[in-house]
């Protein structure tokens, strides 16, 4: 018995039915207001209205704005599932208007018809509870004063208008759905916003990783050092240092603060490029590791993108370096050839037997794997169409017998190709 009664007691199916009536009201408005109704018999002013009802509807339907008022509405008062299902956009097609004017002609339509039965219910009720004859619309009751049945009708009548309200309202909702739902159009920007927002928020996390990590390594390596060395100037060299990365530190991570946040002056900090490289190598010098840097990179060649990823890409390298190298010399070279951008990032490991143990170096896991910095290095080539590698090699002509740990990106200067 519950699941006949629960649908009644609804609080969506009193709103579905308050939607229900502003349809009603907007028929009986225009109805009242032209053609009137002034000496015409009912099927005139049904045919009347009904004309009128649909034309004006057809024609309200063409304003874009309309479809996301209807929608608005139609979230509050159908009380949906997923409010995804019903969209609460302006119309952007004429296949989107023609919806539109279908739902209001059907709403008002339903609407009018779920008005005349409302009234009609409640009068025959009233009628049944009182031993009146007639109730709306000329209908007349069976006279018959003082018989039992009269009172036990009325709540069974009331019942039945009850579950046509909740029907009327789920029949609403599926119109509903059916026409104010989002188009195919619609759906595939909503999904590439969604693609659009989580790749930058997983470029932004990769930002904070090359950023953060980059400057808590070397004021690490720093701060050791100064306490080791013990020497006045040395350490004031260092804290130098640290309070310089700190504020580059301080300065990335506002900026993506920032951009999470989506605040209109997102773009008030400049993303460092490799013009800004040359600050990044004397950071790394200062931290006890000599930077020989190559960058042959033609003015106004590098997109501004490539130009970002390329700073991150060495940020990452140069800590990797200072990480599992202290003190080794890092070899950078940026180079322009073939209509690709290729960065080779290499330093002598300290132990090679720790590489072929693989304990304590980066390239020590198996291909295709590694830490997060690396991971995020190929994850930024892949999105620019590029590829990127990383391991150990062995020491050119006129090295010392050591191999090198090796990272080399390759990247096409065009986007997309």
């Amino acid at each position: 018995m519950p699941r006949f009664i629960a649908p009644l007691l609804a609080g969506a199916t009193y709103a579905r039915w308050l939607h229900l009536l502003i349809g009603w009201v907007f028929a009986g408005v225009v109805l009242m207001v032209y053609p009137g109704t002034y000496r015409k018999g009912l099927a005139e002013i049904l045919a009347q209205s009904v004309t009128t009802d649909a034309i004006l509807l057809a024609l309200v339907a063409l304003v874009p704005a309309m479809r996301r008022a209807e929608g608005v509405q139609a979230r509050l008062l159908l009380v949906p599932d997923r409010e995804e299902d019903i969209a609460a956009d302006p119309s952007r097609t004429w296949a989107d208007r023609r919806r539109t004017a279908a739902w209001l002609i059907g709403r008002v339509a339903l609407g009018t018809v779920m008005g005349f039965a409302s009234v009609a219910a409640l009068t025959a009720v009233y009628a049944l509870l009182t031993g009146s004859d007639s109730a709306f619309g000329g209908l007349r009751l069976p006279h018959a004063r003082g018989q039992f049945w009269r009172p036990l009708a009325a709540p069974v009548l009331l019942f039945g208008y009850g579950w046509l309200v909740v029907w009327a309202g789920r029949l609403q909702l599926a119109m509903a759905v059916a026409l104010l739902s989002p188009s195919p159009a619609e759906r595939l920007a909503e999904a590439e916003l969604r693609a659009e927002r989580l790749l930058e928020r997983n470029r932004l996390a990769r930002e904070l990783h090359d950023s953060i990590g980059h400057a808590l390594t070397v004021t690490v390596l720093q701060a050791g050092a100064a306490r080791e060395v013990g020497d006045p100037a040395f350490a004031a060299k260092a804290l130098e240092v640290i309070e310089e990365t700190g504020r580059r530190a301080m300065d990335d991570l506002e900026r993506t603060l920032v951009l999470l946040r989506e605040a209109p002056d997102g773009t008030t900090t400049e993303n460092p490029g490799v013009e800004q490289l040359p600050s990044l190598f004397d950071t790394a010098r200062a931290a006890g590791n000599p930077v020989h840097a190559s960058i042959d990179v033609p003015a106004a060649v590098l997109p501004g993108v490539l130009s970002r990823e390329c700073y991150r890409i060495v940020q990452e390298g140069l800590t990797n370096a200072l990480k599992y190298a202290p003190g080794e010399p890092v070899g950078v070279r940026i180079f322009v050839r073939d209509g690709r951008l290729e960065l080779r990032c290499a330093n002598p490991l300290r132990n090679a037997s720790q590489a072929r143990g693989g304990a304590s170096v980066p390239g020590s896991a198996p291909a295709g794997r590694g830490g997060k910095g690396l991971r995020g290095i190929r994850e930024r080539a892949v999105l620019l169409g590029g590829e990127a590698t990383a391991g150990t090699e062995g020491r050119g002509e006129g090295g010392d017998g050591r191999d090198e740990w090796v990272l080399a990106v390759r990247l096409p200067l065009r986007l997309g190709s």
